[in-house]
């Protein structure tokens, strides 16, 4: 059995870690309440701006970009989001997985890391990074995502990559964070197939073709860029909200375990200690009976 001496010892130590959990978690819950509301004002415009995109492309009729067509060879760069601190649960991990579990081939993918721990993590597995844009991670601004939209069109113009994928964390709400893999490019054109309504006995809705008044190639040019960037920056904002809120979960379970360890050790003590007391009043009895 330990002696009191070093139970008092970790029963401090662990009094200081949790000293620590507490004020990491305070300070997890304020970021997140700032990071939450970013999150939510700027998702409408996202999914509103991911809807127009796809509701154009369904309007086009044999169009041909290569934003649409792709190119056969290049290699596949995801953009992986995580972040550059630790002590948040499974929310690195989580993404370090989804891309490990993608079923790409290691030679045949490119990292444009966001977030030092996705970069260590997928460097020390043999991935290439290509990109280190770790600094962005914790305050994004949209400037930055159209720095990193622009590099990656500009590698895919060149067919030094064939396809684009964004690997981030959905903000669902404060407790449910989703890994999610996103294909930014080529754009996949909305399937048709099972459009028509007749199965549920609805009107077949027509749609009219989409007309541009400058040419299709221009008119894509300039769409699909803001679109990707659009993308981009709606990754990163939900990322930074993920994170407080998978570490202000971390942080409070943290928390809740060091109470329970230094309850355990308050007990171990009291029983060290009452055991001591009982060991010295039999040597004290003892005693006193041996000189009567």
């Amino acid at each position: 059995m330990a002696s009191m001496r070093d139970i008092k010892r970790r029963k401090g130590s662990i009094q200081s870690t949790q000293q620590i959990t507490k004020a990491m978690k305070l300070v997890s819950t304020v970021k997140l309440q700032r990071a939450r509301q970013n999150a939510e004002r700027s998702q409408n415009y996202f999914n509103c701006m991911y809807e127009t995109v796809t509701s154009i492309l369904d309007r086009t009729i044999g169009m041909k970009h290569p934003y649409l067509d792709g190119k056969s060879a290049g290699k596949k760069a995801i953009i992986v989001m995580t972040s550059n601190r630790g002590l948040a649960g499974g929310y690195n991990s989580n993404i370090v997985k989804l891309v490990t579990g993608s079923g790409f081939a290691k030679e045949d993918v490119v990292i444009y890391a966001v977030g030092k721990k996705g970069r260590d993590a997928l460097d020390r597995q043999g991935y290439e990074i290509a990109v280190d844009a770790s600094d962005i991670a914790e305050e994004p601004v949209y400037a930055d995502a159209m720095a990193l939209a622009k590099r990656l069109l500009s590698s895919f113009e060149k067919g030094e990559i064939s396809e684009i994928y964004l690997a981030y964390t959905h903000f669902k709400n404060t407790v449910s964070h989703i890994p999610t893999l996103l294909k930014l490019l080529p754009v996949q054109m909305p399937d048709r197939e099972g459009e028509s309504g007749e199965e549920d006995g609805t009107e077949e809705k027509i749609s009219a073709p989409m007309n541009f008044e400058m040419e299709d190639e221009d008119a894509l040019n300039l769409l699909i860029p803001k679109y990707v960037t659009s993308l981009i920056y709606g990754g990163l904002v939900e990322s930074v909200a993920s994170e407080n809120g998978a570490r202000m979960q971390a942080m409070d379970s943290a928390t809740s375990n060091a109470e329970e360890m230094i309850e355990d050790l308050t007990l171990m003590y009291n029983r060290a200690r009452q055991g001591s007391i009982t060991q010295e009043l039999t040597e004290i009895i003892a005693g006193a009976g041996a000189i009567s």
